[in-house]
């Protein structure tokens, strides 16, 4: 378990490139496992968001999203989101919901079975965690997960969150 953990961080480093990091995104819309919509925008209205891919097959991304949750409610009072963004095929859609249910978590769940979403974030490996902030600019990219990645990840969470401040007092 241990070198899958391994392969799967030395992977991450090979492919942690960093896509349309001077560039604005386009104002995606995402399906939402509720049925409903929510466009990029409507995400980074009151701050920025963290996107993160994964799949129900997917250990790494499981354990990761533990802590995913718990910066969610850490930080959502000052506006931080985070959109999970399951890339699981249609055949195993029906597992997402009952997963997320199960783990009460609060963040919201959008679907991407056909992976053409993952494919213009460029995420290749799973979890992929895209961090973008208010202007809809990718401020930071990481791929796969290993315990201990929860602290860089927290790191830059609070990096984007203190930049926000400082944006919004110089308008």
């Amino acid at each position: 378990m241990k070198n899958l953990y391994l392969i799967s961080f030395l992977f991450g480093l090979m492919l942690n490139a960093e896509p349309n990091k001077e560039s604005t995104l386009p104002n995606l819309s995402f399906k939402l496992l509720d049925g409903s919509k929510i466009s990029l925008d409507e995400l980074l209205q009151d701050g920025p968001a963290l996107i993160d891919f994964w799949a129900t097959w997917c250990a790494p991304c499981k354990k990761e999203m533990i802590h995913l949750e718990r910066f969610q409610q850490k930080y959502s009072k000052d506006g931080f989101k985070i959109l999970a963004i399951s890339t699981d095929t249609p055949r195993s859609m029906s597992k997402v919901k009952s997963y997320i249910r199960s783990k009460k978590y609060s963040f919201k769940v959008a679907l991407d079975p056909n992976q053409q979403i993952a494919q213009k974030f460029n995420a290749t490996l799973l979890p992929t965690a895209i961090l973008i902030n208010k202007n809809r600019e990718i401020v930071w990219f990481h791929q796969g997960y290993i315990p201990g990645d929860e602290v860089e990840i927290e790191k830059q969470i609070l990096a984007v969150l203190n930049n926000k401040t400082t944006e919004d007092t110089s308008e």
